[in-house]
């Protein structure tokens, strides 16, 4: 899977959507399409922006386990992957991720309470191509 990791890596960052899923009260999962995320640290670690005040943060604050997906519909590939996801709020992060425009979404800036960073770690990921999958496992 070595290899498979540039790939993978490379159909990430060619999507402009990017699907995140959480677990509700009730443990079912919810997906939504989310912007691509600002960072990743290879495959293992994503950085998104969101609202501190979304169904998601209060739902990942309870249950951190999720999973994120990225699909090239063009060549109808894909990778999942699974892990868990952080709420993050310290000032380091939202920095870091912040981009020129942002205030569309966070009026007040960087500083904004309602702005936050999500951190994805991944454990496993499923990879399809060419009907075929691959389960594996992210160190």
């Amino acid at each position: 899977m070595r290899d498979s990791v540039k790939t993978i890596g490379n159909l990430i960052d060619k999507q402009g959507v990017s699907f995140i899923s959480s677990v509700d009260e009730d443990g079912f999962p919810n997906t939504k399409a989310m912007l691509p995320p600002r960072k990743r640290e290879g495959i293992k670690v994503f950085y998104f922006t969101t609202n501190t005040s979304s169904m998601r943060v209060r739902q990942y604050r309870d249950r951190p386990q999720a999973c994120i997906y990225f699909c090239d519909r063009r060549f109808f590939r894909g990778v999942m992957l699974t892990g868990t996801m952080e709420v993050l709020e310290d000032p380091v992060y939202k920095e870091m991720i912040w981009q020129e425009g942002d205030t569309m979404y966070y009026p007040e800036g960087v500083t904004d309470p309602d702005y936050c960073v999500l951190r994805f770690t991944a454990s496993q990921g499923r990879y399809y191509s060419n009907f075929s999958s691959e389960t594996f496992d992210i160190e």
